[in-house]
């Protein structure tokens, strides 16, 4: 049997156990609908095992599900001594590192989420899904995810980071959203990490208050609503579609769609280039926070990952209508 086509190729490769080669994991096709009781090959995604993953748990249950008959629950639980600093609770789910994409290419991901109640309503930091570029051995500082999607006072926000730079203007109002002029976005800038994050979109419910530390404005960073907010946290099923191209120099590309409805476009400077940082990103999904009380639960379906949008997006009619 000849190939013609690549992503079949690599279709085959996963299904048999091997991983592509590093120049073809951009045109890997990816999916994992949850449906077996233990992630499909084809998906190409594991649970990391180390010590902060140790207070999470992974299953495979038919209970909630977003399509089909299963779906992937991810939960955490009360796990860090008390009397250690910036200790973190995880359970995540990871791209297998063959798969991982080059940072300066673009690539698609989709998967759908529900939390379970209790949602967290607490100011802390919890996050459901992050991107982030792989750090080397050498490399010093702290790297944030260039693109999270976060809970806070029980609201869904999301935030893109990238290497410091001055904004150009401090908002007068204190602990509070800035309130940016058309052309700027919110930032909360962090010189301290060399990074500067921004807020790019929330839900309905989310308030200047909920945002506190982004109080300055970046043009460096430009943001284009679609008059969409994010799905409120107990909406139930959250359907994402992102793509991600990362781009410190100001060439980064994000969109995020979720249930089918364009949320925001972002461009310019996305992600980092320090020394020491390495060539690819990658994506991970679950339940990741500081140390907290109690358990958090979330449920993941329908994981689909692919460089062509028509692969990722419910609704391809929309794909003809990106940049």
């Amino acid at each position: 049997m000849i190939f013609r086509n690549r992503a079949a190729l690599l279709a085959l490769s996963l299904l048999a156990g091997a991983l592509p080669a590093a120049a073809d994991a951009l045109h890997a096709k990816l999916k994992d609908d949850f449906e077996g009781q233990d992630f499909a090959p084809e998906g190409g995604l594991y649970y990391k095992k180390n010590d902060e993953q140790a207070a999470g748990s992974f299953t495979f249950q038919s209970a909630e599900q977003f399509s089909g008959r299963q779906s992937l629950k991810l939960s955490v639980r009360e796990h860090c001594d008390p009397e250690i600093e910036n200790c973190s609770e995880r359970a995540e789910i990871w791209e297998k590192p063959a798969l991982r994409v080059p940072y300066d290419k673009g690539v698609w991901v989709g998967f759908a989420v529900k939390m379970a109640d209790p949602i967290p309503q607490n100011d802390h930091r919890y996050l459901i899904a992050q991107w982030k570029r792989e750090i080397g051995p050498d490399a010093e500082g702290d790297f944030s995810p260039f693109l999270a999607l976060r809970l806070r006072n029980g609201k869904l926000f999301a935030t893109m980071e990238t290497n410091y730079h001055r904004p150009e203007r401090l908002d007068a109002a204190k602990d509070a959203v800035a309130s940016c002029a058309p052309g700027e976005t919110p930032v909360w800038p962090r010189p301290e990490t060399n990074q500067v994050r921004a807020l790019i979109a929330t839900d309905a419910a989310f308030t200047p208050a909920d945002g506190a530390e982004f109080t300055a404005c970046s043009k460096a960073i430009r943001v284009v609503s679609h008059g969409n907010p994010l799905p409120a946290p107990a909406s139930g099923w959250i359907d994402f579609a992102i793509y991600t191209r990362p781009g410190p120099d100001g060439s980064g590309h994000i969109e995020i769609f979720a249930n089918d409805k364009p949320i925001v476009t972002v461009t310019g400077a996305i992600g980092h280039s320090d020394p020491g940082l390495l060539e690819n990103q990658y994506f991970k999904f679950g339940p990741y926070r500081a140390a907290g009380e109690g358990e958090w639960t979330l449920f993941y379906d329908d994981y689909r990952r692919s460089p062509d949008c028509v692969d990722v997006l419910k609704n391809r009619a929309l794909c003809a209508t990106l940049p």
